[in-house]
Formats: C-alpha cells, structure tokens, sequence
C-alpha cells in the first residue's frame, strides 16, 4: 500500500515541526555563542578599561614612575625623560584625553617641587651654607725632624687673607705653637702690626724630643689678633698629625684657616636694647639679662658682671659697668648707660660689651664679648642698623657671646 511521505505518522512529529525546532536550536546555538562573546568582550574591554583608571588615577602607576624619571639624574649628569616622541601615537588615546590625569599630573608635579625646594642641595641651603664658611685665611709653614739631634724643626712663613678683627679694619696677628696634648709649653711669633698678609720667617725648634715621642703628637698652630687692652681674639687654627708626615726632611704646607675650636655658642647669650636720640646727641645701652653663661668657677657657677665701652677710632673713651650677681648663670640687670655721641661721629663709634666673671682672689675672666658698631658680625650690624632707623625707641635683640 502506498504510503505518502509527507503523511504524519501516528505519535511522529511532522516534517514542518522538525523544521521549526532545527531553525529554534540554530537561533539559541547562535544567541549562545553571542552572549559569550559578548561577555568575553565585556570582560576585555573592562579591564582595559580598569587599566587605564588606574594608569590615571594612581600615583604609582607606570606613566606616575615615568614623571619621578625625569628628575633622577644618571652618571652622565642629564635628566631621563620617557615622554612619548613626537609624532608617535600613544598606546591608549583614552588616557591622553582623561580630564583627571592632568590634574594628578599637575599634582605630582607640585610635589616634586615642593621636595626639591627643600632638598638639602637646595640654592637656600648653599647660601646659608655660603654663609658659614667665612673665610679666615691660610698659613704656610714647613716641619722636620732630625734624627741627629732629636730635634723638631717648625717654621712659621707667612699667612694670607686674613680678617680684619680690629675697628680700623685690620689685624695684629701672631701664632701660638703647641704640641698637643701638650698645651703648657708653647713658643709664639712676633706681632705684625695692621697686617692681614703678615711674613714671620720664624723657625722654632722642639730640642731633646725622641722621634717615638714626636709621631704621638698633635702640631697645633692658633692664629691670634694681639690686643693691647683686652684678651686677644682667636682668628683661626690649623692641626696636623704629626705621624702622618713624611719628618725624614722639611716638608711645606699650606692650611685654610678653621673656626678655633672654643665656640662662642658656649659662652651664653645677652639680652640689651639701644636708643638712639639724634637730638640729644646720645645711645642709651640697657643691660637686660643674660642666659646660659659659661661656669667659669670650679663649683660649676660664675660671678657675672657686664663692662661697656665707648670707642671711637679705635681709642677707649668711656667706661660703665654694671653690679656683679653672685653665683648667678641667668643673671637679670636691668641697668642703663647713657653715651654722648654726635651724629657725625657715629660712623667711627663701636660700643664693645664684655661680660665678666668676678674672682676675689685672681684676675676676673672674661665670659664673651659683643662688638657693636657699623662694621660687626651680621647680627650686630642689623642691631646698630635697626636702632638707627628707629630714633627714639629702644630696640632690643639676644646677642651671642663670643671669645
């Protein structure tokens, strides 16, 4: 019997049913295989995404180390830079175009600097460093030994540029010769009279001093300004190992001159006020206090009292002094002196303070010194300067006590 093809069977499903399931598992095959992708693209696309977020948005990304780069200095002394060339197309236009990159850019930036501006090779710190390197002048002088006589030989030439530490703007420098620890016997040179650029052509010898000895020692020289009627005022030292000098014959030498060891910030500080009355043709010097002054007696203590010339071209004028406070290192004063200065005459006038430790049985010590006057140190000078510009009011300022 003849059956016809396209005749539906009992229980079986027809030609155009099957036909409609095909192209239904076809459509969800394909929506699968896009969902996927999509996904995939989605995941992609995010990350990248994420990367550039962060390339912008945080400082330890590669395009925030790219800007610490370019201020590292390598050996050959240039700046890195690892911005892109020009005419080269960026890896990610996106970050190129993000608003936020330019402020964390300008950011970075700031800081940097911000931490160059305080860095210690900063223009402001070489200036103050410019500051405190005065230049106090050098020596020359030769050292020898010989073997014969166990002598050693040291001979004292000349020194150059030396500061002016008198009000006439000149020195009287000599040199003291020790050899430390030794500091009980030590041999001098002649004063060169208003001499920054003195020649001594001294020779000095140390007789008897066996060669084991002399390799233990210290050649210690201190340059000095002489002063008739105060202490004379260090200008600087030079030291020298003697072992490690070549003593079998006379060796030269030339030293810069440093700061003699003895700082004056140890000696404590003064607190006075000056008034200046053009009218009246006077200074009043106002003794306020004084703080952390050296102990200059054995129980740890001093006497203080502070003396006050007038001098004008290098000749003493007038003299005051205040009471003497016992066992005191803060004394308060609270003592005024009056000066007669004319206007014309205040160019030339210096006005020296000493502070003073009062001793019954020997001589009184000198604590420190200020020199106050147009020509002083930097902060005397601002002192005078101030009280000029302000006629009539007391200014006051802390000075340091200096040897």
């Amino acid at each position: 019997m003849y059956r016809d093809p396209e005749a539906a069977s009992p229980g079986a499903p027809t030609r155009d049913v099957l036909l409609v399931s095909a192209i239904i598992t076809v459509s969800l095959s394909v929506t699968v295989v896009l969902c996927g992708l999509c996904h995939w693209c989605q995941r992609k696309l995010g990350k990248r995404y994420k990367n550039s977020l962060e390339t912008v948005g945080t400082p330890d990304s590669g395009r925030g180390r790219s800007e610490k780069k370019a201020i590292k200095l390598p050996a050959g002394g240039k700046p890195v830079s690892t911005a892109p060339v020009p005419g080269q197309t960026p890896h990610d236009e996106s970050d190129r175009r993000t608003e936020p990159h330019s402020s964390v850019s300008d950011l970075v930036n700031s800081l940097t600097s911000e931490m160059l501006m305080l860095s210690p090779g900063s223009e402001e710190d070489e200036a103050h460093e410019g500051c405190s390197r005065e230049n106090l002048g050098r020596i020359q002088f030769s050292v020898g030994y010989n073997f014969q006589e166990s002598t050693l030989t040291v001979k004292i030439m000349k020194a150059q540029e030396l500061p002016a530490k008198d009000f006439s703007g000149t020195s009287d420098p000599f040199v003291k010769i020790y050899l430390l620890p030794d500091k009980k016997h030590k041999l001098e040179t002649k004063v060169k009279r208003k001499n920054l650029n003195p020649h001594w052509n001294e020779t000095f010898l140390f007789e008897g001093f066996p060669y084991e000895k002399v390799v233990q020692r210290v050649l210690y020289l201190q340059v000095l300004d002489y002063d008739r009627f105060s202490r004379n005022d260090p200008i600087g030292e030079v030291s020298i190992p003697l072992n490690k000098v070549d003593l079998t014959q006379m060796q030269t030498f030339w030293k810069d001159l440093k700061p003699c060891s003895d700082g004056s910030g140890s000696r404590g500080e003064l607190l006075l006020s000056l008034c200046y009355n053009p009218s009246a043709n006077s200074i009043i010097v106002n003794i306020i206090k004084a703080r952390n002054l050296k102990a200059m007696d054995i129980g740890g203590t001093s006497d203080p009292y502070v003396k006050v010339w007038l001098m004008y071209k290098d000749k003493r004028v007038e003299k005051k002094k205040t009471v003497t406070m016992k066992r005191n290192l803060n004394p308060i004063f609270n003592e005024s002196f009056a000066f007669d200065i004319p206007t014309e005459k205040l160019r030339e006038t210096t006005i020296i303070i000493t502070v003073m430790d009062k001793d019954r049985l020997s001589r009184n010590d000198v604590i420190g010194k200020i020199y106050l006057s147009w020509k002083s140190g930097p902060g005397e000078v601002k002192h005078w300067k101030d009280m000029i510009a302000r006629p009539r009011q007391p200014v006051a300022q802390w000075h340091q006590l200096k040897a």
